[in-house]
């Protein structure tokens, strides 16, 4: 092999190994099958979501995880791999899960979710989770609502002690 060509593969396992590490989530896909057209109408998805999806070889792929001591995902890596990184498992999970309900050739092989394996039906389970901001947005709600409880609790006090001076003032007035 050429020094160059020795540089450039170097090169590409830092760049996966980069992408593993900074990712929470990370999906092997067999792609065999699709046509261009599909493949592309999946990038395009999948950068619309601000994921990255590359394909990469085996060989490459393996060494950049076992740079990141991830040795879980060696016997998925045979055949065509492409592979997904993302910062929101549920968004991926979505996109790669309602994509292969259409499209039967797109496989999904397993995934890395915060470096510890997750199996197809794990993903599949993810997909059906509500988006990120909906799950933040309940958890905002659920941590409100006992402020507005004890906020609504205070107003009635208020008002039943307003209530009450109203009618000590009211008696004082009569007599």
């Amino acid at each position: 092999m050429t020094k160059p060509q020795q540089l450039k593969k170097e090169q590409e396992v830092s760049v996966l190994s980069q992408y593993i590490s900074e990712s929470s989530f990370t999906v092997l896909t067999d792609y065999r099958g699709l046509d261009v057209a599909e493949v592309t109408e999946l990038r395009a998805k999948m950068r619309e979501a601000g994921i990255t999806f590359k394909v990469a070889k085996n060989t490459l792929i393996k060494l950049a995880a076992h740079e990141q001591g991830i040795t879980d995902l060696d016997s998925y890596l045979e055949g065509p791999t492409a592979v997904a990184f993302s910062a929101d498992p549920v968004t991926l999970a979505k996109i790669l899960v309602d994509f292969a309900k259409t499209h039967n050739d797109l496989e999904i092989k397993a995934g890395l979710l915060e470096k510890k394996n997750v199996g197809v039906e794990d993903l599949k389970n993810l997909a059906e989770l509500p988006p990120r901001e909906v799950l933040l947005a309940k958890a905002l709600g659920a941590m409100q609502s006992p402020m507005y409880g004890f906020a609504g609790s205070l107003a009635g006090l208020l008002r039943k002690f307003v209530y009450a001076l109203d009618q000590v003032r009211e008696q004082k007035e009569q007599a």
